[in-house]
């Protein structure tokens, strides 16, 4: 006599909930293989969803990755949040650090353990360059961060402000070259230049 088996009904995942997953999943394929090297298909399949139902979440793949890219601003956005608190908790870890120094650096050592955020960020900018929707985008997403560095850490010097942001820029680079000192005194240059690709590389 068979045994009695009975079906397990498939727990349904909410729509919000499945959407949130396919933009988890969404940056990490995005920051390795940028808006046109992507396949929805491969983002899907890590969810365990078919391709259509992305797409009635997200009519196009330029939806999921701008959605992918405001994830990555967010991300950011509550990392600054995050590390302003705790300093004005504990204070500066550095004796002569204030706040912004204070984010900068915890920065610096974020984006080595988040690589994929790191390179969201450059595949979003290298995006712009074709589509002025994404431009604008990235622009705004940008511009709020700017502002939030402004409310998190007090500080209205515009100068003051322009020299965080650029040294955000100088860690992404440096991070995507594998390089910790960007500086041109450091001896990377040097070395670089004595590491010859080779032949059709």
């Amino acid at each position: 006599m068979a045994a009695d088996t009975k079906t397990v009904p498939r727990k349904r995942v909410p729509a919000a909930e499945r959407r949130d997953a396919l933009i988890e999943a969404a940056v990490h394929h995005f920051a390795h293989g940028g808006l046109h090297g992507t396949k929805v298909s491969a983002i899907a399949a890590d969810v365990g969803v078919a391709q259509p139902y992305v797409f009635s979440l997200f009519p196009t793949k330029r939806d999921l990755f701008l959605a992918a890219v405001g994830r990555c601003f967010e991300k950011i956005g509550a990392f600054f949040e995050a590390v302003g608190r705790e300093y004005d908790h504990k204070g500066p870890a550095e004796p002569d650090d204030d706040k912004l120094k204070t984010i900068g650096h915890a920065y610096m050592g974020a984006i080595a353990d988040n690589p994929h955020v790191l390179l969201l960020q450059l595949q979003a900018y290298a995006a712009c360059g074709d589509d002025k929707e994404i431009q604008t985008f990235v622009r705004h997403e940008y511009a709020k961060l700017v502002e939030l560095i402004r409310e998190v850490s007090g500080i209205e010097d515009q100068e003051e402000l322009d020299g965080f942001f650029q040294a955000g820029m100088w860690c992404n680079v440096a991070a995507a070259l594998g390089v910790e000192d960007f500086s041109v005194c450091s001896g990377w240059v040097e070395t670089a230049l004595a590491d010859e690709p080779a032949a059709g590389s």
